[in-house]
Formats: C-alpha cells, sequence, structure tokens
C-alpha cells in the first residue's frame, strides 16, 4: 500500500475551512443566480453563464489565499494553463465551477461545485457541493468520505442488476453499446441527471446503484472519483483501468455501489478484469 500523502486538510481545522469555504461559496456565486441566469455557447458548443466565472475567479482566490502553494486547474483555463498547474511539485487543485451547467442554465435544479485536490499524482481530497439541497459531499484519502459531516458509505440492499436503479449517460457511448443495453434493459430502471460529479457521489449514496458514463474530463469527475472510492464503492474504465489518471484527458466510467453489484456490471459490459 502506498505511504500516505501529507497535506494540510488531515486537521480538522483546516479541513472545516476548506468545506466551509466551498459551501459559501456555491451559495454566494451559484445558487444566488440560478433562474436568473444568462449564459453563451463556448467553441465546443457548451455553456458558459455568469456563475461559471465568478465561481472560479472566487474560488481560487480563496484558495490561494490560504494554501498558495497549490497550483489551480480550472475548467475556464486554456489547454496549456491546465497541463502548466499540473506539473507543480507542491501540488494542484482541480475545479468544475458548475458541473451541470446546461440544468443550471435551463433551470433544472441538479448542478455541482467539483473541487479536488492532486498531490504527486495522486488524489488526496475531493468535495463536491450540491447548492440546491444543500449537500456537501467530502472526502480525503485513507480516511473515509462524509455527506454533510456524516460518515458516507457506499451501500444497497439491491443484489442483483434487475434489481438496481443505472445512471446512465447515452450520448457519450459508442452506438454499438449503446443499443445492446437498450435492448437488453439490465437493470430495474435507468437515470441520467447531467452532473456528473454528483453521480458519482449519488452512486456512493445509494440513489443510483450502477453507472456508466463514455467520456469525463479531469475536472468532472476527480473529487466525485475519491468521495466514491473512499465511501465503499468501485469503479474502472470501459478497458478496464483506473478512471482516475493525473492527465488532462477524458476518461470513460463504469461504477457501482457495492462490490457484488459492480463485478456484475463489469460481466455484462464485459469488462476485462485486471
Amino acid at each position: 500500500m502506498p505511504p500516505m500523502i501529507k497535506h494540510p486538510f488531515s486537521q480538522v481545522g483546516t479541513w472545516q475551512l476548506l468545506k466551509n469555504g466551498l459551501r459559501r461559496l456555491g451559495d454566494q456565486e451559484m445558487r444566488s443566480r440560478f433562474r436568473q441566469v444568462s449564459f453563451q455557447e463556448k467553441q465546443d458548443g457548451s455553456l458558459l453563464t455568469e456563475a461559471d466565472l465568478q465561481m472560479q475567479k472566487h474560488t481560487q482566490h480563496f484558495l490561494r489565499q490560504h494554501w498558495p502553494e497549490f497550483a489551480f486547474l480550472g475548467e475556464e483555463m486554456t489547454a496549456a494553463e491546465q497541463e502548466a498547474a499540473l506539473q507543480n511539485p507542491f501540488g494542484c487543485w482541480v475545479f468544475d465551477p458548475v458541473d451541470g451547467t446546461s440544468n443550471f442554465a435551463s433551470g433544472i435544479p441538479v448542478y455541482s461545485a467539483s473541487l479536488a485536490l492532486l498531490i504527486q499524482g495522486r488524489l488526496v481530497v475531493g468535495l463536491v457541493y450540491d447548492p440546491d439541497r444543500d449537500e456537501l459531499f467530502a472526502a480525503r484519502l485513507g480516511q473515509g468520505a462524509e455527506l454533510n459531516d456524516q460518515q458516507l458509505i457506499a451501500k444497497t440492499a439491491k443484489k442483483t442488476l434487475k434489481q438496481t436503479s443505472g445512471l446512465i449517460d447515452f450520448k457519450r457511448l459508442e452506438p454499438e453499446l449503446a443499443i445492446r443495453i437498450i435492448q437488453d434493459n439490465p437493470y430495474g430502471s435507468q437515470r441520467s441527471f447531467g452532473s456528473v460529479a454528483l453521480d458519482w457521489c449519488w452512486v456512493a449514496a445509494g440513489r443510483g446503484h450502477l453507472y456508466l458514463h463514455g467520456s469525463q474530463h479531469l475536472w468532472d469527475y476527480a473529487a466525485g472519483y475519491l468521495i466514491l472510492h473512499e465511501a465503499g464503492g468501485q469503479s474502472c474504465t470501459l478497458d478496464g483501468e483506473s478512471v482516475f489518471t493525473a492527465k488532462v484527458q477524458k476518461r470513460s466510467a463504469v461504477a457501482a455501489t457495492t462490490p457484488e453489484l459492480f463485478e456484475q456490471w463489469q460481466s455484462y459490459l464485459q469488462i476485462p478484469q485486471r
């Protein structure tokens, strides 16, 4: 087992400062603008709102003020800036200011802020804040996961795929796989909520039991990945690799709330065991 990495958030006071800061900024910059939002379309066709820009600006300022040693990688940065941030020897924050911007811009109350800390290529801290429900999911490497300061353990009474709810993003799957899943209907019900970070957290909380997504950015999944794994859930890519990699590259994601369901889900999706 690799040695633990030292970071300031092993201390209760510093950990609480970080959690309180993200919650305050989420309420101030996101929730206050919800339903009164203007947006523009980026070159890739995705949306950008004032909340994205202000949330990133003020969160970066907050983090730099308290922990200036860590670099900052935000979604609304150039690829060159993101790569440079990952090279910082002390560590790097990875931040998505509004995960679920399309929902946010459409008045759908399913969106979140996602913040992770990478040190020496490993995820050591992850937080996902849902302002609409005032839910803060959080985790520290080797110290478990929590929801609003209460321990979060990934569990469900569901034993077979046919009993489960699957959180499935069909849009980014290969057509052949998407069609097979639609025809087979291997789970009990299916949902797609539109916030990757919340998808990971909700699987950890047992609100959905299976997960499948064909292409996620590092800032989409980093915090949720750590939260799910620290809660006891499991994941891999469609190729059977670790979803997390300390690189700015898109990754597929397969996950489940319990090891038993994860094994069944892998088997159904024909993922090689590694």
